[in-house]
């Protein structure tokens, strides 16, 4: 692997497009490269916090972030976001309360929000900031999907909010689900980010390479029309399956999402657990779907899908998923 220094278009593409798609203004010293951000996010956790703190999420959420805290010998804190049946909103009571414990040291914020696709507000942000802020607890604002919203619809970053978010807040941005390509932190507060810095640094993740660097360039400077493409694609997608679920999987409920390329699919009505019913489908018409439990336990009778596919495979995958899911249903019945 050819390692190099990053060179000035680097810095200059990543801060015109967060100017120019989400108006932030990006300082250059603000960046570090990092070869991913599930290993920053790690190396993070290690640095930040100490053995045994805990570490809130909002579950539903990436199953990966439990494998960075209880890989690291910290606590998962899950703050449940609530479900009413139609979308999902932040519990501030629950979160304040699990904020305000001492032992409470980092949260790892989701926006946009993996899996339930939710874009959350800047009011929303600012409380979160504000308690955060008030309880000593640092964010680190897990922002890769920010690229993947649909048309019309645009995300606010959390260090953007006020100052109080910026002073207390990583923030990890990557064109990695847009194009596909390595990730990198930023962090306003220079005490802050100099931790990160030599965290980074001491964990071996902090060495750009050519082909990254070159192709994060490239993509910033010349993809915004393709993204702009996909982005409308993916949101047809989600509209086409959205109509096949109503006509022909009445009793799911698809949880309405202006961000990402993933369906998160509530089938409680169907099922009591997603987990059997995503090994019955597998085995039964070979669609690989993931159960809603990986990403906490409020998921339990929910679905995670990839929409991100050419619109004939989505509807082959959707026609397997009503298969699948009729006959697991009619196996409940028969058994109890």
């Amino acid at each position: 692997m050819l390692y190099i220094d990053l060179p000035e278009e680097w810095y200059q593409a990543y801060i015109h497009w967060w100017k120019k798609r989400h108006d932030f203004s990006i300082q250059k010293e603000w960046l570090i490269f990092c070869t991913g951000v599930v290993p920053a996010i790690s190396s993070m956790v290690r640095k930040l916090t100490t053995p045994a703190e805990k570490v809130l999420i909002q579950t539903p959420v990436y199953n990966i972030f439990f494998n960075s805290i209880l890989n690291n010998g910290r606590q998962v804190l899950e703050s449940p976001l609530l479900w009413d049946g139609q979308q999902y909103r932040i519990d501030f009571a629950d979160l304040e309360y699990k904020l305000a414990d001492p032992q409470t040291s980092l949260m790892i914020l989701c926006n946009p929000h993996n899996p339930v696709g939710k874009i959350w507000d800047k009011e929303t942000l600012s409380r979160i900031g504000e308690l955060c802020e008030k309880y000593h607890v640092t964010v680190i604002s897990d922002e890769i999907h920010c690229d993947l919203t649909a048309p019309g619809c645009s995300y606010t970053p959390f260090a953007a909010v006020s100052e109080a978010c910026r002073r207390i807040s990583i923030t990890c941005i990557a064109p990695t689900k847009a194009f596909n390509l390595a990730g990198l932190q930023t962090a306003a507060d220079e005490t802050l980010r100099h931790k990160v810095w030599r965290g980074l640094n001491t964990d071996e993740v902090a060495e750009p390479n050519v082909f990254a660097a070159e192709a994060a360039i490239a993509a910033f400077e010349y993809g915004e029309d393709w993204l702009d493409a996909l982005r409308a694609y993916i949101h047809d997608n989600k509209k086409a399956a959205a109509g096949y679920i109503e006509q022909y999987i009445p009793k799911a409920v698809l949880v309405p999402s202006d961000a990402t390329y993933l369906l998160w699919l509530d089938i409680g009505k169907i099922v009591g657990s997603a987990e059997g019913a995503a090994e019955f489908i597998r085995a039964k018409t070979g669609l690989y779907v993931s159960d809603g439990g990986q990403y906490g336990k409020v998921g339990d009778h929910f679905l995670r899908i990839n929409a991100a596919c050419p619109r004939k495979i989505l509807l082959d995958g959707l026609q397997r998923l009503a298969e699948g899911l009729t006959a697991y249903e009619e196996r409940l019945t028969h058994l109890y």
